[in-house]
């Protein structure tokens, strides 16, 4: 294997640039390496639990980042995880001897012309330093792919993908993803066609998803929708809930949870201007867990709108913390919206983590939502970017904590009967080779069954 830099790791903490972290006990059959942006992420839990899943299932895997870790936390699935990682040059400017050496080696590799031609087309029509940075991380990829490494796999079809399609062209090996959500949207459809035409299969975890890829893949059967769903032994049923409060008393108010990134896209200013609307009399408090670049600028709006002392900001949580606060809060929202330049959510892991503990739940009807939460029967749904809807909604259940707990109770029937991970990791496995397909040959991809919507009371 390929190393540089003097130290090791523990699987949860940061790596010199370019070490391979060893796991305990090399794996017995070929790996498959896993591509992502960074690793370990606190945002990306569904990431996390794919990658321990499968693994424990046999799959010998290497991580590979292209950025270092930037979380000081980490949740109990990165610490359970032995999978070695590999650490790209997250600058190519920092480490050129790295970068020079592997284009040495990667050049005398048999797809080298092909990837590069393939790598100049992209940049004549994505000239930024974005896509030069891609190749040269291909570049070190391909040169340092250790031995027993046969497939790469990358999560998010935009930079991950990428640097696995031209590295895996430079090695001649198979390259597969999985798509999620602002990688399927925020990219042009020119790029989108290369890379399902060229990858083995593509999975992603919406229907919305999967009905836009399949429409634009050269072979729409190797796109499948594959929901992430719930890791449910880490999200075991909750202990009774007691009733909550209805908002009369001051002293007793109604806690309303948020977990997510301080993005546009998780429409944080809906939510303030909603909760602006509420009546005055109203008792309630709102707790967010999650980091996010508009962190500062939300908690400037919250005080202009006067806010502030019925908000508490927790940052960024770890999954044992975020667990609590599901248990101890009395109705969850997310106020998901596409942003300006086209990102959007696709299923929210939150949604589903919160419905699991028996969290009422107000969302919006963006991209996945509704294939989880049926308004009216498992949750309410209102119309993205409306803040007067979303607070009309907000009053009604926080005045009423028995519909709370009817909702919540439908909606962790409904995640623990139709969202739990394991149909998604054995299609995985099927994939990846752990089991035998269940399809006939050549007949392409299975597509895993969206859940049966659930009618409203």
């Amino acid at each position: 294997m390929a190393r540089s830099g003097p130290g090791r790791a523990g699987p949860g903490a940061g790596a010199p640039r370019g070490l391979i972290v060893p796991a305990p006990a090399a794996a017995a059959r070929d790996r498959v390496a896993f591509v992502l942006k960074g690793y370990p992420r606190l945002s990306e839990t569904f990431i996390a639990q794919e990658i321990l899943a499968l693994e424990r299932r046999g799959l010998g895997i290497l991580i590979v980042s292209l950025r270092q870790p930037t979380d000081r936390a980490i949740h109990p699935a990165h610490a359970a995880i032995r999978a070695e990682r590999l650490y790209l040059p997250e600058y190519l400017c920092r480490e050129p001897g790295r970068v020079w050496r592997g284009w040495r080696r990667a050049r005398r590799l048999p797809g080298y012309r092909r990837a590069r031609r393939a790598w100049l087309a992209d940049l004549l029509r994505d000239p930024t330093p974005n896509r030069v940075r891609r190749f040269g991380q291909a570049l070190v990829l391909a040169a340092e792919r250790p031995a027993d490494v046969a497939h790469f796999h990358a999560h998010f079809l935009h930079t991950p993908a990428s640097v696995a399609r031209y590295a895996a062209t430079i090695a001649g090996i198979d390259w597969t993803v999985s798509a999620h959500a602002k990688d399927i949207w925020t990219i042009p459809d020119w790029e989108k066609q290369e890379k399902l035409g060229e990858a083995r299969w593509a999975v992603t975890c919406t229907a919305a998803g999967c009905a836009h890829l399949a429409s634009l893949a050269p072979r729409p059967e190797r796109v499948a929708l594959c929901y992430h769903g719930l890791d449910l032994e880490r999200f075991s049923p909750p202990a009774p809930r007691p009733r909550g409060g209805d908002g009369s008393d001051p002293q007793s108010p109604v806690v309303l949870l948020s977990v997510g990134r301080a993005v546009p896209k998780k429409g944080y200013d809906d939510l303030l201007a909603a909760l602006a609307l509420l009546p005055v009399g109203l008792a309630w408090r709102l707790v967010h867990i999650g980091g996010g670049g508009l962190t500062t600028s939300l908690h400037d709006r919250a005080e202009s709108l006067g806010l502030s002392p019925r908000i508490e900001w927790r940052g960024a949580k770890s999954q044992p913390a975020v667990l609590d606060a599901y248990r101890r809060a009395d109705l969850f929202v997310l106020a998901a919206k596409v942003a300006a330049d086209g990102d959007r959510d696709g299923l929210p892991n939150v949604l589903m983590e919160a419905q699991s503990q028996r969290l009422a739940c107000i969302a919006t009807r963006v991209s996945g939502i509704p294939e989880l939460i049926a308004d009216g029967a498992t949750g309410l749904l209102v119309a993205p970017g409306d803040p007067p809807a979303l607070a009309r909604a907000l009053a009604r259940l926080i005045r009423d904590p028995e519909r709370r707990a009817v909702l919540g109770a439908a909606g962790e029937e409904r995640v623990r009967g139709a969202f739990a991970m394991d149909a998604g990791i054995d299609l995985l496995a099927r994939r990846f080779g752990l089991e035998p397909a269940d399809e006939p040959a050549g007949a392409g991809f299975v597509r895993a069954r969206t859940p049966e919507p659930v009618a409203a009371q």
